[in-house]
């Protein structure tokens, strides 16, 4: 038996039509494309610290800013009164406006001014927003705001917004305050229940601090009442063992209330210097103040207080000077210069950092 073997031909090879050439598709290999990855996360990773730095400088311009409109709002109201706001009034309830408070129509805010009764305590003044009747005291004032803080939020009470932070204190001195029996105020350029000018500032006004910056919910103790001289603290440490009540995270929180804890710094420590003091087992970096202004004023307890010039800029703070200008002052500043910048009379001679 024979065997036969055929071999099929496509219709296109019988007709003598040329084969189709096979198509191929180009792409990228599994390397390649990691190696992409690879270089894209390397230039990333060099243009995010880029990208940081320039959104920092920005903030910090704002910032700058915010200082310089406070500034010259205080001169605008020096011009209006011939004087100078106070830092705290004993006004009726106890509620003492502050200095922020006060020269509010000259940043704007002439609307939120005239639902303020400086007279009575900010806790009966009230305004309406969105529909709804708030405390003037919960009112987000935003030239008050640093917009490198990040707890740009009210401080909530028991049924809504209390309170509202700020970012710029005024300048209270060195470590006394106030003292209640004799309405003494301390070598700031603003005291409490004392409406000064321009000319008590003896060291001038280019050498004298105005403002400088403080980081809202600020952890602080309070209301020791330790009567007579309080010696100044040389060392954070020494901070610790002057005791009082604790408070958490409510200082520099009501830009309404006066009281140095809450509107303004002193020189105790220079920028930045962390006050560290446990409680509970926590590390915090805290204030201190004797007696709050006010509180009591049958208590011959003065206010002494370190409450310290913080900021979320690297390197130093934002200060506004009497004279309008501002700066940024490092935290390597030296204690004493530090100090004779936030004295109003001390005679001494400065050279700025």
């Amino acid at each position: 038996m024979r065997y036969f073997l055929f071999r099929a031909t496509s219709p296109t090879a019988a007709s003598g039509a040329s084969p189709r050439r096979r198509t191929t598709i180009a792409g990228f290999t599994l390397v390649e494309l990691l190696v992409v990855i690879a270089i894209i996360g390397v230039l990333v990773g060099l243009l995010l610290p880029a990208v940081q730095a320039a959104r920092e400088a920005a903030r910090r311009m704002s910032c700058s800013n915010n200082m310089k409109q406070i500034s010259l709002a205080i001169h605008n109201y020096e011009s209006s009164y011939k004087k100078l706001p106070p830092s705290w009034t004993n006004t009726a309830g106890g509620g003492g406006w502050s200095m922020q408070g006060r020269i509010l129509p000259f940043i704007e805010q002439g609307g939120l001014s005239e639902n303020a009764d400086f007279s009575q305590s900010y806790g009966n003044s009230f305004i309406d927003q969105d529909g709804a009747s708030i405390p003037v005291s919960a009112y987000r004032v935003a030239g008050y705001q640093c917009p490198s803080d990040p707890l740009d939020q009210p401080r909530m009470g028991s049924s809504g917004p209390k309170y509202y932070k700020l970012n710029y204190a005024s300048n209270a001195g060195v470590w006394f305050v106030f003292d209640p029996a004799s309405n003494a105020v301390g070598d700031g350029m603003f005291g409490a229940n004392r409406y000064m000018g321009f000319h008590d500032c003896l060291d001038g006004l280019s050498n004298t601090l105005a403002l400088a910056e403080v980081k809202g919910w600020t952890p602080y103790f309070r209301d020791l009442g330790t009567t007579g001289d309080i010696a100044m603290p040389t060392q954070p440490a020494e901070v610790c063992t002057l005791g009082g009540s604790f408070k958490t995270e409510s200082g520099h929180t009501e830009w309404v209330d006066g009281r140095v804890h809450q509107a303004g710094f002193t020189s105790t420590f220079t920028p930045n210097l962390k006050v560290i003091c446990p409680s509970s087992g926590v590390a915090y970096d805290v204030d201190w103040t004797n007696m709050r202004e006010g509180k009591d004023m049958s208590s011959p307890a003065r206010t002494y207080a370190a409450v310290t010039s913080r900021s979320y800029h690297v390197g130093g703070v934002m200060v506004g000077v009497l004279d309008g200008s501002v700066r940024f002052v490092t935290d390597s500043v030296e204690r004493k210069l530090w100090q004779d910048l936030s004295t109003r009379a001390g005679r001494e001679v400065i050279t700025w950092p």
